[in-house]
């Protein structure tokens, strides 16, 4: 499964129970919930900021498969959106993967990336530590300012005309 092309919000809510309510990664005795909206950007509102949303974007090495051909790829420059926010004891995570078109077809359409077990766990502890220090006060326990690229995995060129995050303006690709 470590190279997976399939979007699976499965692996994503079972990954992000497991680690709140068996790892115990948010102890605060809160109850959080995952969603996936396949649509939002990384706007905030001031409305919505008033209500107490906050936004995440985290980098990850996946895999994409092409609908049309089948072509395979990888890419370390994924985006994953996360929106969160605390209200009374109810927390919620807004999640958002970003597609790639295929080089080979060039048909616009963005393929959904597959991901790793442990990519996803990599994504979800930086998640619980900006909510740790944003949500609750703590100390921001992330000592690589919130980039899972740091750890260099070698891919081709980042193709900045594939990439629904690039065309969005807010890619990683620039956190070298």
């Amino acid at each position: 499964m470590s190279a997976s092309t399939d979007w699976i919000p499965g692996l994503w809510r079972d990954t992000f129970d497991d680690m709140l309510y068996n790892d115990n990664e948010l102890d605060y005795g809160d109850q959080w919930t995952l969603n996936f909206n396949y649509t939002q950007t990384d706007n905030i509102t001031k409305q919505e900021r008033k209500r107490g949303w906050k936004v995440y974007c985290h980098c990850a090495y996946g895999h994409f498969r092409c609908a049309t051909c089948k072509k395979t790829w990888p890419s370390a420059r994924i985006v994953v959106l996360f929106r969160y926010r605390l209200q009374g004891n109810r927390g919620t995570v807004i999640t958002r993967p970003f597609g790639q078109s295929c080089r080979r077809c060039q048909d616009e359409e963005f393929e959904l990336p597959g991901f790793s077990q442990e990519v996803v766990e990599k994504a979800f502890q930086r998640l619980f530590s900006k909510i740790r220090k944003n949500c609750y006060g703590d100390e921001d326990d992330d000592t690589d300012d919130g980039s899972a690229c740091s750890n260099k995995v070698s891919t081709k060129p980042h193709e900045a005309s594939l990439c629904e995050a690039c065309r969005m303006g807010i890619c990683c690709q620039d956190e070298d």
